[in-house]
């Protein structure tokens, strides 16, 4: 038998707890422009019963100059208490395509105090799909108290990031596609640098899914043992801008793998200046 990820729901056991006093259902849908689709949008024409929308761009910190950066502590408290959501409560992060963004939020709820959050398997399409029952009625919430418990360590800075490359401190993975990577195809965002961090490791995001269901562990660990990460030492997960990090942070957390953090900025912030060493090419020897 496959063993799957700890951290991941099935249809079926949510259809089962729609209902299910302190279980809590977030849509967690953000796309990359190109794509065309609209979280926020489809959310409004049909989600799971029961569900509310966290917008990964308004629920950030804007003072960054960067996409959808990590909000305070203070901020995301605010946001979820208006929607109802607690630390105690049970809550079921799903996406449009199964492991894209939804990671990002299941991590943000983690690192924020929350202990028992986890991903829907085969996300909203996969839903839909199987012909389970999806609303437009907007969810009726009442306001409630989220204290939040930072776990501050799980998040790696710009200047953190800087020691790590420099001094080789710690692996990282890098979420973004192999032709971003490489420095072949250019980056979606208008005159950053293609390429990835001098020592970083290529781990795709669409290669942990496949049909919007995580793969099973044996083949997640096979995933990055290939890429190049020893999984018995520290890893800092990085990609365009933050997202899809969490995926990778997902994957690995799946595995038992203790020692991880995010960076942040990713991409985002390492490729839009002109002062960090850039690789291009495949990963190092």
């Amino acid at each position: 038998m496959t063993q799957k990820s700890r951290f991941v729901v099935s249809r079926d056991w949510l259809l089962e707890n729609l209902k299910t006093p302190g279980v809590r259902i977030v849509d967690a849908s953000w796309y990359l422009p190109a794509t065309g689709r609209n979280g926020k949008a489809e959310f409004e024409e049909a989600h799971i019963p029961g569900a509310i929308f966290f917008d990964q761009d308004e629920i950030a910190d804007h003072s960054t100059g960067l996409p959808h950066s990590l909000p305070s502590p203070q901020l995301f408290a605010h946001h979820m208490g208006a929607v109802g959501i607690t630390p105690h409560d049970t809550i079921v992060v799903y996406d449009g395509l199964g492991y894209f963004s939804a990671p990002r939020v299941w991590w943000m709820f983690r690192i924020m105090g929350a202990k028992n959050v986890f991903v829907l398997d085969g996300g909203f399409d996969g839903w839909k799909k199987a012909g389970l029952p999806v609303t437009a009625e907007k969810t009726k919430v009442a306001g409630s108290l989220f204290k939040p418990q930072f776990d501050a360590d799980s998040v790696v800075t710009f200047d953190e990031m800087l020691e790590v490359v420099g001094k080789k401190l710690s692996q990282i993975a890098d979420a973004r596609g192999k032709g971003r990577f490489t420095a072949k195809e250019a980056e979606p965002r208008a005159g950053m640098r293609s390429g990835h961090m001098p020592g970083a490791r290529n781990v795709p995001v669409t290669e942990i899914a496949e049909k919007g269901e995580l793969k099973p562990l044996d083949e997640l660990r096979r995933l990055f043992e290939k890429a190049g990460i020893d999984l018995s030492k520290p890893v800092i997960t990085s990609c365009g801008s933050g997202v899809t990090a969490a995926a990778l942070f997902f994957a690995l957390a799946s595995l038992g793998h203790e020692k991880l953090r995010l960076y942040d900025g990713s991409w985002s912030e390492w490729g839009g200046r002109d002062d960090t060493p850039v690789a291009t090419g495949e990963a190092d020897a």
